[in-house]
């Protein structure tokens, strides 16, 4: 091989007769560390945080400055050697906490997960809520049509309140 590094994440990658292997075999393990079922604390942060704990990342928002200055998109992790940054790739993901939530890189930028806890989103618009409560099935009545109308708006009210149909 001649790489210098792997061509995925750019892993630093060892050669024969290398000085300090271990300096890039524990920078390798650091990068890995940081992505392998990945957790960030937030995608919300331009600026590095005031006191990380060594193992936390992040998610560096638009207009990053100081210590995360040019690494916008990236994760910054931050180890016992300071911060760490990998560059996102298309189908990467993390859990972010302060959203509950996965967000995947696309190639392009990242996205909020479709499937959260909260419901089904389509372009970040909730398409299924939480369950609401189930329909009471129609029962007596004189009138047939005014039955027919009670169970009709029930069901309308059910599919709007799940998002299924808009309002």
């Amino acid at each position: 091989m001649t790489n210098e590094t792997s061509d995925r994440w750019a892993l630093p990658l060892l050669h024969a007769g290398q000085a300090q292997k271990e300096m890039m075999h524990n920078e390798a393990l650091a990068r890995i560390d940081m992505l392998l079922h990945g957790v960030a604390e937030s995608a919300d942060l331009a600026i590095p945080p005031i006191a990380p704990v060594a193992g936390q990342c992040w998610i560096v928002a638009a207009g990053a400055s100081g210590g995360w200055a040019e690494r916008e998109g990236h994760v910054a992790g931050w180890t016992e050697g300071g911060w760490r940054f990998v560059a996102p790739r298309a189908g990467l993901q993390l859990s972010v906490a302060d959203r509950g939530h996965v967000m995947a890189h696309d190639g392009t930028a990242w996205r909020n997960a479709v499937v959260r806890s909260d419901g089904f989103f389509v372009d970040d618009q909730k398409i299924v809520g939480a369950r609401q409560a189930g329909i009471t099935a129609p029962a007596g009545g004189t009138t047939v049509d005014i039955e027919s109308r009670g169970a009709i708006a029930a069901i309308l009210a059910a599919l709007q309140a799940h998002g299924l149909i808009s309002m």
